[in-house]
């Protein structure tokens, strides 16, 4: 498959950034690493393989962008306030930078989004809080409340990036249009949180699809065999 490799200087950031793309057309995907991992993560774990026949038959175009999580939610050396400061600089790249390219390359607007683990957290977040650019939501093994990394500390960024605090209140008309899937291993650290998030979807009446993985560990092997169940699900 068409493998591209970018890599800019982010004016949200100050930084530079990368980011590997799959693929020659269908849906944009963007993918996100776990925590703390990068971009190339994906392709090594052997997740770009696993959905390579969608790759392949240009259903989707994958887009892996590098992680930030080491500056931000995961930087103890930096106090809290500062740690949401740097997220909300990644949100920035991300609305600003990455989906103009992804538009650019692909004509279109609105994209899918997926990750697992802290991934999962990362494609949340960036839904929910941008529902008008994102038709489909795939989160596996994921979480829903940032507040653990926050050493107690609260304030409206923090408000405003835990999908488990904004989402009660989140109006937005276009988060009825999403596909929705949280999926989730039997045996997952998170499982508990995708359960209350989705009594939270429940309560919204927002359509979604709550998959627990029966015998399975939060762990690659499981989110090779979730991720191409889920873009099976997609509609061209």
């Amino acid at each position: 498959m068409t493998e591209n490799y970018h890599k800019w200087h982010s004016a949200a950031t100050g930084r530079d950034f990368e980011m590997l793309s799959f693929g020659d057309g269908g849906m944009p995907l963007l993918l996100f690493p776990t925590s703390m991992g990068r971009y190339y993560e994906p392709k090594d774990r052997g997740l770009i393989d696993a959905i390579g026949w969608f790759v392949r038959q240009g259903r989707v175009k994958v887009y892996c962008p590098d992680g930030m999580d080491i500056h931000s939610w995961f930087n103890k050396q930096a106090a809290p306030n500062e740690r949401t400061a740097v997220h909300l600089q990644y949100d920035k790249l991300l609305f600003e930078e990455v989906l103009p390219l992804i538009a650019k390359e692909t004509g279109q607007e609105r994209i899918a989004v997926a990750g697992c683990s802290f991934g999962g957290y990362h494609a949340a977040n960036f839904a929910f809080r941008h529902p008008e650019r994102v038709s489909y939501l795939f989160s596996m093994s994921g979480l829903f409340d940032i507040r653990s990394r926050l050493d107690g500390h609260y304030d409206d960024d923090v408000y405003f990036n835990n999908p488990m605090d904004y989402m009660p209140d989140n109006a937005h008309p276009d988060l009825w249009r999403m596909g929705i899937v949280l999926g989730a291993a039997g045996h997952d650290i998170c499982r508990a949180q995708n359960e209350q998030f989705s009594g939270i979807l429940q309560q919204k009446q927002i359509q979604h699809w709550l998959d627990i993985r029966p015998n399975t560990v939060h762990d690659w092997p499981v989110w090779r065999e979730m991720l191409p169940h889920y873009l099976s699900l997609l509609k061209s």
